[in-house]
This record gives structure tokens, C-alpha cells and sequence, in this order.
């Protein structure tokens, strides 16, 4: 299984679609919401490039970005192959 991290909050309805995508293809991930752990901000958006905006999503360390992003990668059929690893 790949190594997914998910940075999120709460109430966010990006984060919310983003996971729901993750869970229908089966996959584990960790989530790190910034609500409950606000110190970890500071790591996402270094790792993420200086984005600071949620959900920031990684899979096996490749930065991925938000939900947008993640769902352009399965509708142009390149999110299976990174879910395969």
C-alpha cells in the first residue's frame, strides 16, 4: 500500500471531497487535521511548497497538492498507478 498523508481541517469541504475519493478507491491515508494539531501547519506548508491552503495530499512523499489536483489525476487515469505502489 502507498503512503498517503492528507492535511486538512475540520469543515472544509475540499478536504471532505478529498477524502471521500481516497476511501471509495480503498485506500489507507493518514490525516493530520490542523485544527486539532496547528503546529503541523508549518510543516505542510514547507513540504507543500508554500502552499497553505487544505487539504495538501502526498502520496509515497510526492506532493500531489489539493483536491483539485487529486481528482485531475483520476480523471486522466494517473491516480490508479500511484495508489498501486
Amino acid at each position: 500500500m502507498p503512503e498517503i498523508v492528507l492535511y486538512s481541517t475540520t469543515v472544509c469541504p475540499f478536504c471532505i471531497r478529498a477524502k471521500m475519493l481516497l476511501n471509495k478507491k480503498n485506500v489507507t491515508f493518514e490525516e493530520i487535521n490542523l485544527d486539532k494539531n496547528p503546529e503541523r501547519r508549518d510543516e505542510m506548508v514547507k513540504l507543500a511548497g508554500g502552499r497553505r491552503t487544505v487539504p495538501q495530499i502526498f502520496i509515497n512523499g510526492q506532493h500531489i497538492g489539493g483536491c483539485d489536483d487529486l481528482y485531475a489525476l483520476d480523471q486522466a487515469g494517473k491516480l490508479d498507478p500511484l495508489l498501486v505502489a
